[in-house]
């Protein structure tokens, strides 16, 4: 049997995991205000007059508000110069003033108003008709289609210059929260092994995931996909139950949320014994994931991470260009308040690697209608190379480096 998988009863495996996160501090007032002032210094390089920021990831990054994106619009207007403004529904006055975590100027709109024309005639009291505003990249179509359509003479361009500029590049503080979300994370899987048994079903051990993640300090499992045999060549999984058979194949792939920040792992190994191809793909896939690290360096784009990965890949007589058996996706994704965002580690992606940014590592090897293998860890950069944030697994009869 695999090192550390079958060996425990759920309850004792829950027993033995504990609260990871008593000494862990959330982003700070000063560092969102940093946050802020980047993003105005961006602003007055590109001239760009103002910044609508959406409910959702990009406004609770520059001012910590969380909010939920829905029909009635709720975001920011950030200037060059001055602290952000808030653009509301007014009934929702007494909620979001208290969720402010940054202090915000505020603008109210009832009801009857049409919010973008609130919003724009703030704009113009400020700029006058003619301006350059650059809108959320999350931001509803139907929104921005007001604008156009109501305010020809305003100037639409993309807001992610600015937002996923100041997003990519990771702080000291945001890398000790998801070095603490994986380090959570990766208990979990340790302790899911633990608790396999023949029969099981991946629903139950989903429970058990969500369970042991609210176990090491987090509300649960943001996502959790398990797979059993088959089942492990679909990468994103089934939509039909499984049960643990023995020596089948068991793919996980899970993470959480810590203070807005997201881990993200997935181990691949056998329950039972391994048969020769799946020994032989494993070793594929922990090579292919090695390449695209050795690749990441200081200087390099992130597509020439990729196209290490499709080097090993004709080395090992594996077809290319997402055809099976071979890669099927992208090597990987940036990470952080997003569990996908940019940059991102694919063929054509010119993104400059540089310290800060945060990456999945997943190119995963798929045998097709038999099994799949996917090792993902993630790394930062550094001035001197990548750094993992989990160290990746040493053997296919060791997954946990036990």
């Amino acid at each position: 049997m695999t090192i550390g998988v079958g060996v425990a009863q759920q309850q004792q495996a829950l027993n033995a995991l504990s609260d990871m996160t008593t000494d862990v501090s959330p982003i700070t007032l000063e560092e969102y205000q940093q946050r802020v002032t980047k993003a105005q210094r961006l602003m007055r390089k590109h001239e760009i007059d103002a910044v609508y920021l959406n409910a959702g990831t990009n406004l609770e990054y520059f001012t910590g508000l969380s909010w939920y994106p829905s029909e009635r619009l709720v975001g920011a207007i950030l200037y060059p110069e001055g602290a952000p403004v808030l653009i509301a529904p007014a009934f929702e006055q007494g909620s979001l003033t208290q969720a402010m975590v940054l202090p915000l100027e505020s603008v109210w709109w009832d009801e009857h108003e049409s919010p973008t024309d609130v919003m724009l005639e703030q704009l113009r009291q400020r700029f006058g008709c003619e301006l350059r505003l650059a809108v959320d990249e999350s931001t509803a179509f139907s929104f921005v289609a007001k604008i156009q359509n109501a305010h020809p003479d305003v100037t639409l361009v993309d807001a992610a210059g600015i937002t996923a500029a100041c997003r990519m590049h990771k702080s000291a503080a945001e890398l000790a929260l998801i070095q603490t979300a994986m380090d959570m994370t990766l208990a979990v899987h340790r302790a899911t092994a633990s608790i396999l048994h023949e029969g099981i079903s991946a629903s139950e051990v989903r429970a058990f995931i969500h369970a042991a993640h609210q176990k090491v300090g987090a509300t649960g499992s943001y996502f959790c996909i398990v797979l059993f045999g088959e089942a492990t060549a679909y990468p994103h999984g089934v939509n039909y139950e499984q049960h643990l058979q023995k020596n089948d194949w068991v793919l996980i792939d899970t993470g959480c949320k810590l203070h807005g920040y997201h881990s993200d792992i997935t181990r691949t190994y056998p329950f039972g014994t391994a048969s020769d191809a799946q020994k032989e793909f494993w070793n594929y896939e922990r090579r292919l994931q090695q390449a695209a690290f050795d690749a990441a360096q200081i200087g390099r784009t992130c597509a020439a991470v990729d196209d290490a990965v499709r080097t090993e890949l004709a080395q090992l007589q594996l077809k290319d260009n997402y055809q099976l058996p071979g890669v099927p996706h992208r090597t990987g994704h940036g990470i952080g308040m997003d569990l996908h965002e940019w940059p991102y580690l694919v063929g054509g992606d010119q993104t400059m690697l540089a310290a800060g940014m945060c990456f999945s590592n997943e190119p995963m090897v798929i045998n097709p209608e038999q099994f799949g293998v996917r090792l993902e860890d993630h790394f930062y950069m550094t001035n001197e190379g990548p750094v993992w944030f989990t160290e990746p697994s040493s053997s296919i009869d060791n997954p946990f480096n036990l």
